[in-house]
């Protein structure tokens, strides 16, 4: 379902006529803004490449980004660690083939440097936003009643609206269904994880 059609649905179930193109816009953002803080299904991992030239203490994250999945290097997972215990790690800033990462805001950091090579980070990362009437993203394809009924909980809390729990609830079993649904695919069918829907290189 488009954008447009997404809040043509929106308003047609909401069926208020003081309900202006501005607020169901805002209403729709939000509600993908609450969705993408709780679910975590395989349409929303993304892969991001580092390609090294020089030693390099440090890889920053994608714009997008929400949640690391895992990071490699040299077909090798690296292990978090607290930052106290990589901060006696790196102390000397030694490089090598990297095995520990830590996080801290925008930064992931390594141990050891790695010198070259490319290092890969798996992340869950926000669904693309929609701007123009045409536009259709990943979960606008697969759950439009999930974007329209979350939405939907914001616009009742701004209007005062009684079917605010009806909202809730209809919003809350949709959830559920796609995040089970993502459950079972990873566990049943051999397959335990699709491939990320985009790649970038820096």
């Amino acid at each position: 379902m488009n954008y447009g059609d997404l809040k043509t649905h929106f308003n047609d179930l909401l069926n208020r006529s003081d309900i202006t193109t501005s607020l169901t816009e805002t209403f729709i953002n939000q509600g993908l803004g609450r969705i993408q803080r709780q679910l975590r299904t395989p349409m929303q991992e993304k892969m991001f490449e580092y390609v090294l030239s020089s030693q390099t203490g440090y890889i920053t994250l994608p714009n997008d980004f929400i949640e690391i999945v895992s990071i490699y290097y040299k077909d090798t997972e690296l292990t978090r660690v607290p930052m106290s215990k990589f901060r006696t790690l790196n102390a000397n800033n030694f490089s090598g083939n990297t095995t520990h990462f830590t996080r801290q805001q925008e930064k992931i950091y390594l141990y050891p440097q790695p010198s070259g090579d490319t290092v890969y980070l798996y992340y869950y990362g926000e669904f693309d936003a929609m701007t123009q009437d045409s536009d259709e993203n990943i979960i606008a394809q697969v759950a439009p009643d999930l974007l329209i009924y979350a939405g939907l909980t914001y616009a009742a809390d701004y209007y005062l609206d009684s079917r605010s729990e009806v909202f809730e609830t209809k919003f809350k079993q949709f959830l559920v269904e796609v995040q089970e649904q993502a459950n079972d695919a990873e566990i049943n069918g051999g397959v335990q994880r699709i491939q990320p829907t985009y790649t970038f290189s820096e």
